[in-house]
């Protein structure tokens, strides 16, 4: 059996050979969740539906029909939509809820013959950094497992990482695919915003959320980007450009030499380890070296983008989860007396305790006597760091720093201090509060072994030269 490291173009050509087959594919991941089930990966396995559409994939290989995913086992964080399955957002108030429809991006994957294998543990509604605030307990990460592995979408990489699947489908809305894609040692791309149709994907922050995707390398994310992308009709705010052929434009060699810029500000912070700055610097150096021309400059609103994306992705929050009470799907509480009872009593029994603390602070925000101290003034401030960061690609072609300040923290370690947690989320929340396309590649380890991810930040819609720039960081040894 071909070794699972390898790039899906390589594992489909040996299908076409005849040197296996989709079902020996699913059934040897299938043997990793369950040898690795204490890791808490997956919510729901779907392991005869998934061995049924290998034979079936199998066959329309045989006959020449076979779709340009097929046989690539993916794997669905539980905030997708996947028709007459089961849907929670790893919440309790969700409970027993069985999805009426297929999000866009599932559609898309089913109908290029990729195998769903199962749903995957999150952080409750995406609202976490470490998966430790999912219903259903912790993911714990499979390069040490007294670590975390990031979050929301940390199972998604453990997933990955593990191989338990070749692909993950993750949301991003303020590092969420990245940062636990540096945590567990696997690449993890957040498009631009509006690059992919958020339909069928469970609402956080609207204006932030992102579909995201994280493989074991850039050739597999740039394919399947070039299936998932693109206008749809049942999204209003995707975008309507055209998608460009990510896989083919990857596989052509650039000559080019690159201008990039790194940020002072992050290589200077204090809350920034060590080992990750030596590993941006010895980055930097090797791009010099190369020929390329690299810069540090001065963003002075770096710091200002963490509170803002907190303002403005907990109101948002705010509004979006005023639907789950108790009515109409879900999680109802029993010990009721009336309807404003059951509001209260579904919503505090049902959500868990970061999901309540953001719901809290994004309904302060919104309300008459702050609403233009906090949210106004936040808008304002996240079109500025928009702006300013569309000026730096005038006259740079990327930017690059840490996709974290720490490498994976213990289990627990920071369950007890939310700003400690809101940290993690340091310098990954800049591409979701501009908008803009990032990219979280693996970048060595720290003394203790543990992956240090680099991340990527481009212009909008320009994840093509994203992609290649990233083979160029990663071809350094």
């Amino acid at each position: 059996m071909l070794k699972t490291d390898s790039r899906f173009s390589e594992f489909q050509q040996a299908l076409h050979q005849n040197k296996t087959s989709c079902v020996e594919r699913v059934q040897h991941h299938l043997s990793v969740i369950e040898e690795k089930s204490h890791l808490n990966v997956f919510l729901s396995v779907y392991g005869s539906e998934a061995l049924k559409k290998a034979a079936e994939i199998d066959q329309k290989i045989k006959d020449g029909k076979a779709g340009k995913l097929a046989g690539l086992v993916v794997g669905l964080k539980d905030v997708f939509s996947h028709k007459d399955h089961p849907l929670q957002a790893s919440s309790k108030i969700l409970d027993g809820f069985i999805a009426q429809y297929n999000a866009t991006i599932v559609e898309r994957l089913l109908n290029e013959d990729a195998i769903i294998i199962g749903r995957q543990n999150c952080d409750e509604f995406a609202m976490g950094s470490s998966n430790e605030n999912s219903a259903f307990g912790p993911t714990l990460n499979s390069v040490n497992e007294s670590r975390v592995p990031g979050g929301s979408s940390g199972a998604s990489a453990v997933a990955v990482a593990a191989n338990m699947c070749q692909v993950s489908i993750g949301s991003d809305t303020g590092g969420s695919v990245r940062q636990p894609a540096a945590f567990c040692g696997v690449v993890g791309l957040k498009p631009t915003y509006s690059r992919i149709s958020r339909y069928g994907l469970i609402a956080y922050g609207s204006s932030f959320d992102c579909v995201g995707i994280i493989a074991k390398n850039i050739y597999d994310i740039a394919l399947v980007l070039e299936v998932i992308a693109g206008k749809d009709e049942m999204d209003s705010t995707v975008s309507q450009q055209a998608v460009p052929s990510y896989s083919t434009c990857l596989s052509k060699s650039e000559p080019k030499k690159y201008r990039v810029a790194f940020l002072n500000e992050a290589m200077q912070s204090e809350a920034l380890q060590p080992a990750i700055k030596n590993a941006l610097q010895n980055k930097v150096d090797q791009l010099t070296s190369a020929g390329h021309i690299v810069e540090g400059i001065n963003f002075p609103l770096l710091e200002y983008a963490l509170p803002t994306y907190y303002i403005l992705a907990t109101a948002e929050a705010s509004s979006n989860l005023s639907r789950y009470d108790g009515v109409r799907f879900g999680y109802r509480s029993g010990n009721t007396e009336d309807l404003e009872s059951l509001y209260k009593k579904t919503r505090a029994e049902g959500f868990g305790k970061e999901v309540q603390r953001r719901i809290l602070l994004g309904t302060f925000v919104l309300s008459a006597s702050y609403y233009d101290a906090y949210y106004i003034k936040a808008q304002k401030v996240r079109n500025l760091i928009r702006k300013k960061t569309k000026e730096i690609f005038e006259q740079y072609d990327f930017i690059i720093m840490p996709t974290t300040p720490t490498t994976a923290f213990k289990l627990w370690e920071n369950s007890g201090d939310p700003i400690a947690m809101y940290l993690a989320d340091l310098f990954s929340v800049h591409a979701n509060v501009a908008g803009v396309p990032a990219l979280s590649v693996p970048c060595g380890t720290d003394e203790e072994g543990l992956p240090i991810g680099l991340q990527i930040v481009a212009n909008d819609f320009d994840e093509t030269r994203l992609f290649q720039f990233s083979k160029v960081l990663m071809n350094f040894v």
